[in-house]
């Protein structure tokens, strides 16, 4: 049912078709749900009056559900089990994250992106969806597409600052501003020749010095679409540089180097280990990790915490059990790291497909032997992941 609803009276949970009535002329770049209050306030502040709302999309808390109470310093957001609608709300927001992302880069490859609204409402949103069901979102970053990398790389660098910075107890204004910083770092890359960013090859030096001025034409890019808070930009600017002074492209040394871009840096060397790219293969999210402990120009005070942070089989990872199933990691167990919650989908054995089921490692005598690359088994994990594990998945 569609309804035309006046900006003041939108709440988060409306699902919005498209603009009616305004005094400027903003474009909905996508229609959706409005996840937080911060973007009802952006519509507002650009001159929107009227929105058409389909009330049947929509997700509203029901009426008789008790106020929710105010959430303090201290207190964590409970956290949903990994099940059918959870996965299913992230998927639709990745989804659309990457949509929002691609358009975003195709306006700034053409000059024509001048706003930065569309990816501050889509982090908001990300960082909404990591307060609320932080292991759904974990889940998609694993599930890789080579053929989207440096959208997905963005993206999945966005959330994992998201995760990394709530882990480490940092305000919702700052993990929001991480999480922009993190999704913009790169850029960049998209105004270098395509045989640049497709080099299979060793770069020669020439290629090498091309390649690392995506930072500050990234950082020029990004001052360009108007306002952008100092730690976004820190980010942007310092995500390659390096403790040792190894890195680029002032070659700043330990403190120098903002924290926050510390902790880019590392979120963004694993999602690169973890992906399949053009010139490398990826590699496990266990041994991802194994290689940030061995990298001494990441800080790596920060590098331990984040592997506390993310587990020693993160959320999403392909493993192999020692029954000799396939599954991935759904749920961390803090007090048990190496026994997670997985969700069983395959059988080594017999080289078939079973029903999905979810295990609690710590109730079963079983383990996991080590983790997997998908294309060990020949899965097409992207297509699997939304084809029939997450319609299997028990709700």
């Amino acid at each position: 049912m569609l309804k035309q609803v006046p900006i003041d009276d939108l709440q988060p949970g409306m699902y919005v078709n498209q603009v009616l009535e305004q005094t400027g002329s903003l474009k909905m770049r996508s229609k959706g749900i409005v996840k937080t209050q911060a973007i009802i306030d952006s519509l507002n502040s650009k001159g929107i009056l009227v929105v058409e709302v389909d009330l049947a999309k929509s997700k509203l808390p029901k009426a008789e559900k008790a106020p929710v109470k105010p959430e303090t310093a201290s207190e964590k957001p409970t956290v949903k089990p990994v099940g059918r609608d959870s996965i299913n709300e992230a998927n639709d927001l990745y989804d659309s994250a990457l949509s929002i992302q691609s358009r975003f880069l195709k306006s700034l490859k053409n000059g024509g992106a001048k706003d930065l609204s569309p990816v501050e409402s889509l982090s908001q949103s990300l960082i909404e969806s990591v307060f609320d069901n932080k292991d759904a979102l974990s889940c998609l970053t694993m599930i890789k597409d080579t053929d989207h990398y440096l959208l997905e790389h963005s993206i999945n660098c966005s959330v994992l600052s998201g995760i990394f910075c709530e882990f480490l107890g940092f305000d919702r204004d700052t993990i929001e501003q991480v999480s922009l910083g993190a999704l913009l770092m790169d850029i960049g890359m998209s105004s270098l020749p395509e045989d640049i960013r497709n080099n299979t090859e060793q770069f020669s030096q020439n290629d090498w010095d091309v390649m690392k001025t995506h930072v500050e034409i990234g950082a020029d890019l990004v001052a360009q679409c108007g306002d952008i808070s100092d730690l976004s930009l820190r980010i942007i600017e310092q995500h390659h540089e390096r403790v040792d002074g190894s890195g680029y492209p002032k070659g700043l040394v330990g403190d120098e180097i903002s924290e926050f871009a510390r902790i880019a840096a590392i979120v963004d060397a694993y999602d690169a280990m973890t992906s399949n790219r053009p010139h490398k293969n990826s590699i496990t999210p266990t041994q991802a990790l194994k290689r940030l402990t061995a990298t001494e120009n990441l800080d790596q005070e920060l590098v331990k915490q984040f592997i506390q942070c993310i587990g020693v089989h993160p959320v999403g990872s392909l493993v192999r059990l020692k029954s000799g199933k396939l599954g991935i990691v759904s749920k961390l167990n803090p007090k048990d790291p190496v026994s997670p919650h997985v969700m069983t989908f395959y059988s080594v054995t017999s080289q078939h497909f079973n029903e999905v089921k979810r295990v609690d490692l710590s109730l079963y005598d079983d383990e996991i032997v080590s983790g997997v690359r998908p294309e060990e088994f020949s899965l097409n994990l992207p297509k699997f992941f939304k084809d029939v594990f997450v319609n299997q998945m028990p709700l």
